[in-house]
């Protein structure tokens, strides 16, 4: 199997940190798409994903996956043993409903402040920036920020009592922060503690040693 990304990217480290989880990481060839030259955005790319985004998972029969929420589906239930995406169909329903209000409340309101309303990839990427919209998704991510520092204070993980990719796409939008000088509001006191924690698990450590090296930060 082939995953198109690139290694810094937030998106990206979602997939990575699920690899590293499911300890698949050794079975896949990572194909490296250069964002700030805006190598997603190449009608070459866009054949493998017409949304121009990346990660992208191509399989041994030349099928394209994208989306990190169904690649991480994909690839929790190859084993048969799904472990990060529910065993039960509440679980399963669970799940998929934190992740998704992940990526709308926090980490896709980063995105959209990253594109909109900082130099984001630069010029020859970022066509079109609505100032007001960056700013206004800026304000929803701290919003949510906040909604899941409230979750965090009733249980252990973000959709209930055990690591899942919701967990992983908070952290999303933790490394996305980062990367556009984001504070995690510091009254956020279960928040902050359960990234503390969540920077323990081997798959998120490698993840955030990988973003820390000198490669050019950049964002899905």
């Amino acid at each position: 199997m082939k995953i198109y990304d690139w290694p810094t990217g937030p998106y990206p480290a979602r997939v990575r940190i699920a690899l590293a989880e499911k300890q698949m990481l050794s079975r896949i060839e990572f194909v490296r798409i250069n964002l700030w030259k805006g190598e997603h955005k190449t009608t070459d790319f866009r054949s493998r994903n017409y949304s121009g985004t990346v990660p992208v998972l191509e399989l041994d029969d030349g099928t394209f996956l994208a989306e990190c929420t169904a690649i991480t589906v994909y690839l929790d239930t190859l084993d048969g043993n799904p472990t990060l995406t529910g065993r039960t169909p509440l679980e399963k329903g669970v799940i998929q409903m934190m992740t998704k209000r992940a990526e709308i409340e926090m980490l896709d309101a980063i995105s959209v402040y990253f594109h909109h309303a900082t130099a984001g990839l630069g010029p020859e990427v970022e066509r079109y920036q609505n100032m007001e919209w960056g700013l206004y998704q800026r304000d929803k991510a701290l919003g949510g920020m906040h909604y899941f520092d409230a979750v965090l204070r009733k249980q252990p993980f973000i959709a209930g009592e055990a690591f899942s990719m919701a967990d992983i796409a908070v952290i999303g939008g933790f490394i996305f922060a980062a990367i556009v000088d984001l504070p995690i509001p510091q009254e956020c006191k279960a928040l902050l503690a359960w990234y503390a924690r969540m920077q323990e698990r081997p798959g998120v450590r490698e993840q955030l040693a990988i973003i820390a090296r000198p490669i050019t930060s950049c964002c899905a």
